[in-house]
């Protein structure tokens, strides 16, 4: 299969002709934003927000015409909000893709077949969110659930090399995509759809988009449960998240020390303020095990997030330990749960999950029900 490149792409889009001023989108800057990956392409179309309806008919002929390219197996094309001088950048007015999820009772989208949706979430980076998030995934697929993992880090996905997955999905209509599988978990990233070393310099309204159309255009089919690995902190993303997706809960992770706990009781705050219940807070990195002789260390402090659990009135899920183990496995593409199966960090992950489980169970919130034309 031939590569299509960037030039044939922008070549494309140059015969698309936006109505109102007769011009090509390519010449007015309307493109921006413009990935590839083994065929799979994605760009944004800046627009005028207050205009946003009138856009979607040009947005679906964007893709269209990208798609007919030779090479080309998938297109995702998101209308983002333009700059209007003295403006803050706004995310554009909600589209009418088709098919489409239609919003629920409460205005979030909804998403068939999924029964619970839950974020994990930490206020800062570098406390091992997304190894928790996989270890978390395993132990309850291995329980016989049926469960899904989006990576929502836009920036600095990691599921890609964490569940050692290569390949792209597969589009079955160049509208949706196909989640890629693996230890029989459904998995979606942006992380597939670009290199590894690429850097995603979007601005924000096209990462709350790009957020939305792994939800909306992703075939995830019948889940127990979708676990959302949430970027650190409490920015776009994350409201994003919290306010447009239907969460049945958030888990918070976060290492023993101050700072850290500083950082998560912000995103823990900011769940309980768009009613989303904290179902727990998980200590990562809870103490060092030397593995030559075995010899614990509490080098970030002891007990920090179970202390502050009490503080908050939030159920503390337990403690995982900062073990060379962990890490490496995870770097390789097979965590620890499911290389080291019987091993003691597998069973506390399992225990961990366990604790989610039971949070989930019996929270009050009401589990999604979604219908997706």
């Amino acid at each position: 299969m031939s590569r299509v490149t960037e030039q044939q792409i922008l070549d494309a889009l140059a015969t698309v002709i936006e109505p109102e001023s007769k011009k090509d989108i390519v010449s007015l800057g309307m493109v921006s934003g413009l990935i590839i990956k083994d065929g799979n392409v994605g760009f944004s179309l800046e627009i005028n927000p207050a205009k946003a309806d009138a856009f979607e008919p040009l947005r679906k002929l964007a893709e269209k015409t990208v798609h007919a390219l030779p090479g080309v197996l998938s297109v995702s094309a998101i209308l983002t909000a333009e700059n209007q001088p003295g403006e803050t950048k706004t995310p554009a007015a909600p589209q009418k893709p088709q098919p489409s999820p239609k919003p629920g009772p409460s205005g979030k989208i909804e998403l068939d077949g999924i029964k619970h949706i839950i974020a994990i979430a930490s206020g800062k980076g570098g406390v091992g969110k997304s190894t928790t998030a996989i270890n978390i995934a395993l132990s309850l697929a291995k329980k016989g659930l049926k469960i899904g993992l989006m990576d929502a880090d836009i920036y600095g996905p990691s599921q890609p090399r964490m569940m050692g997955i290569t390949g792209r999905p597969s589009s079955p209509d160049g509208k949706t995509l196909l989640p890629m599988e693996r230890h029989g978990i459904k998995c979606m990233s942006v992380g597939f759809l670009v290199a590894e070393d690429t850097p995603m310099i979007w601005r924000g309204p096209m990462v709350q988009s790009a957020l939305t159309q792994m939800l909306r255009d992703v075939v995830w089919g019948e889940l127990d449960l979708l676990i959302v690995d949430m970027p650190p902190g409490t920015g776009d993303a994350q409201l994003t998240m919290a306010q447009q997706v239907p969460l049945d809960g958030a888990v918070i992770v976060s290492t023993p020390q101050d700072i850290a706990l500083l950082d998560a009781r912000k995103g823990l705050n900011m769940f309980r303020k768009v009613d989303v219940p904290v179902l727990g807070i998980i200590e990562n990195m809870s103490v060092y095990i030397c593995p030559e002789c075995g010899h614990e260390a509490h080098i970030f402090g002891e007990h920090g997030a179970r202390n502050e659990a009490k503080k908050l009135d939030c159920t503390f899920l337990g403690e995982m330990p900062l073990h060379i183990d962990i890490r490496t496995t995870s770097d390789e593409g097979e965590p620890i749960v499911v290389s080291s199966p019987e091993g003691e960090h597998a069973k506390r992950y399992a225990d961990i999950a366990d604790g989610v489980w039971s949070s989930l169970a019996t929270s009050a919130k009401q589990a999604p029900t979604i219908s997706m034309e």
